[in-house]
């Protein structure tokens, strides 16, 4: 009995470990909001704390550090897709379909008669 107890405290331990690496990583971040980097530095910054402490989140309050190999092969898959989704996204935001016209504002179409 006193094993269970043990392993329920050290799992506890864990827990508040990791929250408070959450909340000294949420410290940091808005440290960093006033440091005023260049924008590429914040956003370097700022994606690498945010990682860590999604990171940190999957693994030890979502249970993922503990999961077989093919959990982690299915994240990967989610994550390569995911980037690829976004890469694509941003690739094609400037391709226009031939002969079509992106219209960016509605001062162009006044003036103009519909029938």
């Amino acid at each position: 009995m006193s094993e269970h107890v043990h392993d329920i405290q050290r799992e506890i331990r864990g827990y508040i470990i990791v929250g408070v690496s959450l909340l000294a990583l949420t410290i940091v971040t808005v440290t960093v909001s006033y440091l005023h980097l260049n924008l590429t530095g914040a956003i370097i910054v700022a994606l690498f704390v945010a990682t860590v402490k999604g990171s940190l989140v999957a693994c030890y309050f979502m249970h993922l550090i503990s999961e077989k190999k093919l959990i982690y092969i299915i994240l990967i898959f989610t994550v390569f897709f995911f980037a690829g989704m976004m890469s694509l996204t941003l690739f094609s935001s400037h391709n226009n379909i031939r002969g079509t016209q992106m219209l960016h504002s509605t001062s162009q179409t006044t003036g103009r008669v519909h029938h």
